[in-house]
């Protein structure tokens, strides 16, 4: 199977350029069609994310965009966006199942947000039925590498974590890496 397209969200703080999502479109080359995508609030010229059913109603529209295209679709982002891309694999919004969705690339994923592991984003994991990567950094404040050991199980898929060493939310300087393993990922698709 050829990967036809990848689309990929930032987090909350950034946008569409943001440095890994650049290295992942050249790391993919012409393997794949790749759209950095967005959110409204950023083309709208805001700083603060709207609430999640605006967010994943633009991903659906998105989708419905991609989906004139041929071929397997593989979902992702940084953070919020990886987050909301899961919450679409998961089908929170109601909005049916993703045609030819064939992955999840979730950097940064937010498990919780800092200081407040008791408040966990994983309700929805169990729910994910495709094949998923989680690339974080070891001292993400968002989420350990114990609790991902603990979380990422109950996805429903399958799942690879990756772990960038010594990494922060924010994952710098490690761009060309994870670059290479969403590549590695996204070509094991087929």
């Amino acid at each position: 199977m050829t990967i036809a397209s990848v689309l990929l969200y930032p987090g909350a703080g950034s946008d569409r350029d943001h440095s890994s999502l650049l290295a992942i479109e050249h790391r993919l080359g012409r393997r794949a069609h790749v759209d950095r995508i967005d959110f409204p609030y950023r083309r709208e010229g805001r700083r603060a994310p709207d609430r999640a059913p605006k967010l994943m109603a633009s991903m659906r529209n998105d989708l419905t965009t991609v989906a004139r295209r041929r071929g397997p679709v593989v979902l992702g982002g940084r953070s919020m966006g990886g987050r909301m891309a899961s919450m679409i694999a998961a089908d929170v919004d109601e909005g049916g199942p993703v045609v030819r969705l064939a992955g999840l690339v979730l950097i940064s994923y937010p498990l919780h947000p800092p200081g407040k592991p008791d408040s966990l984003r994983v309700e929805h994991f169990p729910s994910i039925d495709v094949p998923c990567l989680f690339i974080s950094g070891t001292r993400d404040p968002f989420g350990t590498s114990d609790e991902f050991a603990r979380w990422t199980p109950t996805v429903g898929g399958p799942v690879e974590q990756v772990w960038v060493e010594g990494g922060r939310h924010d994952v710098r300087g490690a761009d060309e890496f994870i670059a290479d393993h969403v590549a590695r990922f996204v070509g094991g698709l087929g």
